[in-house]
Protein backbone atom coordinates (compact mmCIF):
# COMPACT_ATOMS: atom_id res chain seq x y z
CA UNK A 1 0.00 0.00 0.00
CA UNK A 2 1.21 3.51 -0.85
CA UNK A 3 -0.02 6.65 0.87
CA UNK A 4 1.55 9.84 -0.45
CA UNK A 5 0.36 12.42 2.13
CA UNK A 6 0.25 12.56 5.89
CA UNK A 7 -3.08 11.06 7.04
CA UNK A 8 -3.91 14.17 9.09
CA UNK A 9 -3.88 16.29 5.90
CA UNK A 10 -6.59 14.21 4.22
CA UNK A 11 -10.09 15.64 4.55
CA UNK A 12 -11.83 12.80 2.73
CA UNK A 13 -11.00 9.50 1.01
CA UNK A 14 -12.97 8.70 -2.15
CA UNK A 15 -13.30 5.08 -3.23
CA UNK A 16 -12.45 4.78 -6.92
CA UNK A 17 -12.57 1.06 -7.74
CA UNK A 18 -11.55 -2.37 -6.49
CA UNK A 19 -7.80 -2.99 -6.78
CA UNK A 20 -8.65 -6.14 -8.75
CA UNK A 21 -10.02 -3.96 -11.59
CA UNK A 22 -6.55 -2.52 -12.26
CA UNK A 23 -4.27 -4.97 -14.07
CA UNK A 24 -0.79 -5.02 -12.49
CA UNK A 25 1.66 -2.59 -14.13
CA UNK A 26 -1.07 -0.53 -15.82
CA UNK A 27 -3.05 2.60 -15.08
CA UNK A 28 -6.65 3.76 -15.08
CA UNK A 29 -8.22 7.21 -15.05
CA UNK A 30 -10.71 8.39 -12.43
CA UNK A 31 -12.56 11.66 -12.03
CA UNK A 32 -11.90 12.91 -8.49
CA UNK A 33 -13.91 16.04 -7.94
CA UNK A 34 -13.23 17.95 -11.13
CA UNK A 35 -9.76 16.51 -11.71
CA UNK A 36 -8.70 13.57 -13.86
CA UNK A 37 -6.40 11.37 -11.80
CA UNK A 38 -4.22 8.60 -13.26
CA UNK A 39 -4.00 5.68 -10.83
CA UNK A 40 -1.31 3.08 -11.36
CA UNK A 41 -0.94 -0.40 -9.93
CA UNK A 42 2.71 -1.38 -9.79
CA UNK A 43 3.28 -5.05 -9.12
CA UNK A 44 0.59 -6.69 -7.04
CA UNK A 45 -0.12 -4.16 -4.32
CA UNK A 46 1.60 -0.78 -4.83
CA UNK A 47 -0.62 2.07 -6.04
CA UNK A 48 0.30 5.59 -7.11
CA UNK A 49 -1.80 8.52 -8.29
CA UNK A 50 -0.75 11.49 -10.41
CA UNK A 51 -2.55 14.02 -12.59
CA UNK A 52 -3.71 12.47 -15.86
CA UNK A 53 -2.73 15.62 -17.80
CA UNK A 54 0.46 15.36 -19.87
CA UNK A 55 1.98 18.87 -19.97
CA UNK A 56 4.01 18.05 -23.09
CA UNK A 57 1.20 16.84 -25.36
CA UNK A 58 -1.44 18.92 -23.53
CA UNK A 59 -3.72 15.88 -23.43
CA UNK A 60 -5.26 13.81 -20.63
CA UNK A 61 -3.40 10.57 -21.40
CA UNK A 62 -0.92 9.64 -18.66
CA UNK A 63 -3.12 6.80 -17.38
CA UNK A 64 -2.49 5.07 -20.74
CA UNK A 65 1.29 5.33 -20.39
CA UNK A 66 3.82 2.54 -20.07
CA UNK A 67 4.58 1.65 -16.44
CA UNK A 68 8.12 0.71 -15.48
CA UNK A 69 10.96 1.93 -13.33
CA UNK A 70 14.10 4.00 -13.62
CA UNK A 71 16.83 2.80 -11.25
CA UNK A 72 14.19 1.27 -8.98
CA UNK A 73 11.89 4.33 -8.97
CA UNK A 74 8.39 3.62 -10.34
CA UNK A 75 7.56 5.69 -13.42
CA UNK A 76 5.19 6.08 -16.32
CA UNK A 77 6.16 7.03 -19.86
CA UNK A 78 3.66 9.28 -21.60
CA UNK A 79 2.00 7.48 -24.52
CA UNK A 80 2.41 10.54 -26.78
CA UNK A 81 5.99 11.88 -26.62
CA UNK A 82 7.37 9.32 -24.13
CA UNK A 83 8.48 11.67 -21.34
CA UNK A 84 8.93 9.74 -18.10
CA UNK A 85 7.27 10.83 -14.85
CA UNK A 86 8.24 9.69 -11.35
CA UNK A 87 5.11 8.12 -9.82
CA UNK A 88 6.21 9.09 -6.29
CA UNK A 89 7.01 12.77 -6.81
CA UNK A 90 5.42 13.64 -10.18
CA UNK A 91 8.76 14.98 -11.43
CA UNK A 92 9.60 14.52 -15.10
CA UNK A 93 12.82 12.52 -15.41
CA UNK A 94 13.46 14.03 -18.83
CA UNK A 95 12.92 17.71 -17.92
CA UNK A 96 13.43 18.59 -14.26
CA UNK A 97 11.52 21.87 -14.68
CA UNK A 98 8.27 19.96 -15.30
CA UNK A 99 6.19 18.19 -12.66
CA UNK A 100 2.66 16.82 -12.49
CA UNK A 101 0.49 16.79 -9.37
CA UNK A 102 0.64 13.78 -7.06
CA UNK A 103 -2.42 12.59 -5.15
CA UNK A 104 -2.63 10.62 -1.90
CA UNK A 105 -3.77 7.07 -2.62
CA UNK A 106 -4.27 3.91 -0.58
CA UNK A 107 -5.91 0.50 -0.67
CA UNK A 108 -8.40 -0.34 2.08
CA UNK A 109 -10.13 -3.72 2.14
CA UNK A 110 -9.30 -4.21 -1.53
CA UNK A 111 -10.66 -0.80 -2.58
CA UNK A 112 -8.48 1.92 -4.14
CA UNK A 113 -9.07 5.28 -2.50
CA UNK A 114 -7.81 8.74 -3.49
CA UNK A 115 -7.52 11.38 -0.79
CA UNK A 116 -8.70 14.95 -0.98
CA UNK A 117 -6.43 17.10 1.14
CA UNK A 118 -7.71 19.65 3.66
CA UNK A 119 -8.10 23.07 2.12
CA UNK A 120 -8.38 21.75 -1.45
CA UNK A 121 -11.68 21.70 -3.25
CA UNK A 122 -12.51 18.96 -5.68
Amino acid sequence: MQTTSAPEMIAQWLTVCPLSRIIPNTGVCALVGDQQVAIFRVGDNEVYAIANYDPFSKAYVLSRGIVGDRQGIPKVASPIYKQNFNLITGECFDDETVRVAVFPVRVVEGQVQVGIESGKSG
